[in-house]
């Protein structure tokens, strides 16, 4: 447990408080008092459960929710404070496994309470600049709140960007890839399980700041409610870009299936060119093989290699003849316009 406090007029903000000292210091309503409890023991969750319910009075279903660790984001209002769930990205979070952590808490007159079994980078950097400077205090409990809020909210924009280059980076794997793949299709549903997750929290989490930012609890006053509606507009962002990732990844896997039946046409395109030119040759190869006497002796050498030629005449014929239908060599072969013709096209237009 960390006990930070600023008392008005002063230059800096107090630490070195233990929880006997809460009661006279929340006394004090010029006070701002936030006490930050970090419980990865179960020593450490004794204390912040006895704090919590002897000196602040907190409704016991919301001490019990501050135990548990997969709640939902929410927000509930009592008379003398607000208690609320958000969550944080984890360190770890990425594109291929997006995690969240739980932060609970609670907003009164003069306090924020803050609950969580896993550090935070967002509630260390306010602590480092309370060190630096008291401004965050200076405008009361519902500010110093909304900076905490601020920055866990901006720490989901880097895993956001990941998705980004991960869905880039998949899009052109998938179009260079030659044959089908079991990996790529893992890592697509990977990817589609963390944006249905982002998409999930940053949703509920919405609910939370809006009725923060709109005025539904006199704690938040009238001047601090445009910076929620700040850091509204920020989650709210993250949110559009989770409902386009989501798009984007289930065209992912309709691009993934059309690149495999491509690959299989060309394959069975080239089957079917090849059996194309083996069936007159294997036809003449019968005929041939059949011991008739076509014409003078057959016993003759030469004549094997007339129909040998006459073989590879026909195979190099047909050969040309798919060339240009367009249907071997390059894409779309016999509807490309030559120089000639797109010359034409450009005159005809200027006259």
């Amino acid at each position: 447990m960390e006990i930070l406090v600023y008392r008005k007029g002063a230059e800096e903000v107090e630490t070195g408080f233990e929880g006997k000292d809460l009661p006279q210091l929340l006394k004090e309503e010029s006070n701002v008092v936030w006490v930050d409890f970090f419980v990865p023991t179960e020593a450490d969750r004794i204390e912040a459960d006895w704090v919590l319910e002897n000196i602040f009075h907190f409704h016991h279903l919301t001490i019990e929710d501050a135990r548990e660790t997969r709640n939902q984001p929410k927000i509930e209002a009592f008379p003398d404070y607000l208690f609320f769930i958000v969550h944080g990205v984890k360190t770890e979070t990425n594109s291929a496994n997006f995690v969240t952590k739980e932060l609970d808490g609670y907003l009164g007159k003069n306090f924020v309470v803050t609950y969580h079994l896993e550090p935070f980078r967002s509630i260390e950097k306010i602590k480092r600049n309370l060190s630096e400077s008291n401004y965050s205090c200076q405008r009361g409990a519902a500010y110093l709140l909304h900076q905490i809020l601020d920055e866990l909210v901006d720490l989901y924009m880097p895993a956001v960007d990941d998705f980004d280059n991960s869905i880039s980076d998949l899009e052109e794997r998938i179009f260079k890839m030659k044959r089908g793949s079991n990996k790529i299709l893992e890592e697509i549903m990977d990817l589609k399980r963390a944006v249905a997750r982002l998409k999930r929290i940053s949703s509920k989490q919405l609910e939370v700041l809006y009725k923060m930012a709109h005025g539904q609890f006199p704690l938040i006053d009238e001047k601090i409610q445009p910076f929620y509606r700040d850091v509204h507009d920020h989650l709210l962002r993250i949110s559009d870009l989770a409902e386009n990732y989501r798009d984007l990844v289930s065209g992912l896997l309709d691009v993934h299936f059309s690149v495999i039946a491509n690959r299989t046409n060309d394959v069975m395109k080239v089957m079917a060119i090849f059996s194309a030119i083996m069936l007159p040759l294997s036809l003449i190869a019968g005929i041939y093989g059949m011991n008739m006497k076509l014409y003078g002796n057959t016993d003759d050498p030469s004549y094997f290699w007339e129909v040998i030629g006459i073989m590879s005449i026909i195979a190099f014929g047909l050969l040309i003849y798919f060339w240009r239908k367009g249907w071997i060599g390059s894409e779309d072969l016999a509807e490309i316009p030559n120089e000639i013709e797109i010359d034409e096209a450009k005159n005809s237009k200027r006259k």
